[in-house]
């Protein structure tokens, strides 16, 4: 022991100094090695978990997605394709009915009257009028052709009703082997030209009179230009003949402006539509460059056959039902999502195209934004731990047994947070994502920062799963609803067998499938008393919901007038009425109905526009049957 002054060298107190200096340097060694561990430990445990939650979420993200694009993709594509073929296939029906009357008058010209029709007037326009329009040479004087105009002018009233039904509608129209054009249409003023003189034009040189007189049957043209206003449309027409010689062609149109002006709109960034024709060439779409732009002529292309396999192969099933979602990589090397669904009655088709990328943009906007939340987590994190750092290395060399004390409280505010932390983290699944914030990580400091941000991106993420799964119960409660009306409907027919158990003199089955998941055809039979069975069957128009409804209703009528103990005649006719009285939605039903005699077998039958029914064993339709009856 040495005394130099007042400092006694290897003296107690020197040791005691020593002893507590040593232990505090190695207590602060010892902190500080747990220190850089715990922290270490918990940035690579940071990395790990940030990794595993980016996989999780882009893998989960990926399936929602994808399943959400193909089932609004699918349904959107295939709701507009169905009210695009409404249109055509209402063209179709007016369009039958006009030749279904015009027959009528070319059989039995005796049995009406003779209506002149007048030629266009430039001053009525805005009217719809039924207007003569007769090609170059056609002599109106000749008796017999003066004769036929006569004739056909019974049709005007009927094709002004046909132009009513759809603001579509282009015109209505007959045209005679004479060169007689009979048009029904509020555009007069597109007859003249800008002289004030009648535009010159022959019905039989346009392609829709040559194809149907060559087909000889109902026909669409494909798109063209109306000769009056230069709107671009189709027509349907269809032949009438009498005696087995051509009597006319009848035919009505549509113009498709509002379709190509829809598909044009449809472009968003790099979603979009197109529509094929039945040649499988692109008749419509947004697109100025690339496959799937419209070609002029016999430029056009039939994407049917195109070295790209994929997509020939979507076209394809496009024209026969909705496909499923197909991932086609074009020329220019981007991959899109794509959908189609058909138009039957043109055979035409509606293709919806998505580019991928644009698809994972939700999810890739996501990923970044955790990326950048994670980069600033970090990042406030190291820079408040290199702060404390900086502050305990001078609390250290300042006060040592305050820095010991000190030493003792940091290790316990610091590590048993950050402990805790790593617990959770390494807890975390898939089943269990979300990080909630506790007290103990409530230190004041960077671990409450840190933990903050963990719970931050955890409820996000927690957040934007449950608004996924909301999507999807909410898509699945609404195919519920449907299905369960399916089972409703069902049960209004008669589905248990055999129906009259304690009648041996008789058996009888029926059975419906409806096109989707609800509709409105329906059949129907009872027995209005011993000895009479009445058989219904009936189709409503549209599908759907509302001809669900309104089949329900046309059902419950027929059978409260059966019961009455009326005639096929009487039942269709009372029900007719009960029908049209209160009909704003303008929908209709065709029904057969007929009674049954069991005694003598004697079936006494009526039909409403229906098909009529077939017996087993017989190749054509039964349509001679006691008893007839109209219905509007």
């Amino acid at each position: 022991m040495k005394r130099f002054r007042h400092l006694v060298i290897g003296g107690i107190q020197n040791k005691l100094f020593n002893l507590i200096l040593i232990t505090v340097l190695l207590m602060t060694a010892a902190f500080a090695a747990v220190s850089v561990y715990h922290t270490q430990m918990l940035t690579d445990l940071v990395a790990e978990s940030a990794g595993q939650q980016e996989q999780a979420i882009r893998q989960t993200t990926d399936q929602v997605m994808g399943a959400v694009v193909d089932r609004s993709m699918g349904q959107s594509t295939e709701l507009e394709a169905y009210i695009a073929d409404d249109y055509f296939h209402s063209l179709e029906i007016r369009v039958e009915m006009l030749g279904e009357y015009a027959g009528k008058l070319f059989s039995e010209p005796d049995a009406y009257k003779r209506v002149m029709p007048s030629a266009p007037d430039a001053a009525r326009n805005g009217e719809i009028l039924a207007q003569l329009i007769l090609a170059e040479g056609t002599d109106a004087s000749d008796p017999g052709l003066a004769d036929r105009i006569g004739l056909i002018g019974n049709l005007s009233d009927l094709m002004v009703s046909l132009f009513k039904v759809s603001a579509e509608t282009n015109s209505c129209f007959i045209a005679l082997p004479d060169g007689v054009f009979l048009v029904t249409d509020d555009r007069t003023a597109a007859k003249f030209d800008e002289a004030g003189q009648r535009i010159s034009y022959d019905p039989r040189t346009r392609p829709w009179y040559r194809q149907a007189v060559e087909k000889g049957e109902l026909i669409f043209t494909d798109v063209e230009i109306d000769a009056f206003t230069g709107d671009i449309g189709i027509v349907c027409a269809m032949p009438v003949y009498a005696g087995g010689e051509l009597a006319g062609v009848v035919g009505a149109d549509l113009f498709l402006t509002s379709m190509r002006d829809a598909i044009q709109a449809s472009a968003d960034g790099d979603s979009y539509l197109f529509v094929v024709n039945q040649h499988g060439h692109v008749v419509f779409s947004p697109q100025t460059e690339g496959p799937f732009r419209v070609f002029e002529g016999s430029a056009a292309q039939d994407l049917r056959l195109s070295e790209n396999a994929g997509l020939a192969s979507l076209i394809s099933d496009a024209m026969q039902g909705r496909t499923d979602m197909h991932s086609v990589t074009l020329p220019d090397g981007e991959t899109y999502y794509m959908i189609g669904a058909p138009m039957k009655t043109l055979g035409w088709a509606l293709v919806s195209v998505c580019s991928q990328a644009s698809a994972a943009q939700p999810a890739t906007m996501m990923q970044e934004q955790i990326n950048r939340i994670q980069g600033d987590a970090q990042a406030v994190y190291q820079e408040k731990t290199q702060k404390s750092r900086t502050t305990a290395n001078i609390l250290l060399f300042g006060i040592m047994a305050l820095m010991l004390a000190g030493a003792l409280i940091l290790g316990k505010r610091i590590v048993k947070p950050l402990n805790t932390i790593t617990t959770r983290l390494s807890g975390l699944s898939e089943s269990n994502m979300e990080f909630r914030m506790e007290d103990v990580y409530r230190t004041g400091d960077e671990v409450q920062e840190l933990a903050e941000s963990f719970a931050a991106i955890s409820h996000k993420t927690m957040e934007y799963l449950d608004t996924v799964k909301r999507v999807t119960a909410e898509k699945e409660r609404i195919g519920a609803e449907l299905s369960l009306a399916n089972r409703i409907q069902a049960s209004m027919l008669p589905h248990i067998f055999p129906p009259f158990p304690d009648r041996r003199d008789f058996d009888i089955y029926g059975s419906m499938d409806p096109a989707k998941e609800v509709g409105g055809d329906f059949y129907d039979y009872y027995l209005i008393d011993d000895d009479h069975l009445l058989l219904c069957i009936a189709d409503v128009s549209g599908k759907g919901v509302p001809a669900a409804l309104f089949m329900m209703a046309s059902k419950i009528i027929i059978q409260s007038v059966a019961m009455l103990g009326r005639s096929p005649a009487d039942i269709l006719e009372k029900t007719n009425q009960a029908i049209c009285s209160n009909n704003e939605a303008q929908m209709f039903v065709t029904t057969w109905v007929g009674i049954l005699e069991l005694s003598t077998g004697r079936l006494t039958a009526a039909n409403a526009g229906h098909e009529y029914p077939a017996i087993s064993g017989r190749p054509e339709a039964v349509s001679s049957f006691t008893g007839t009856a109209t219905a509007s």
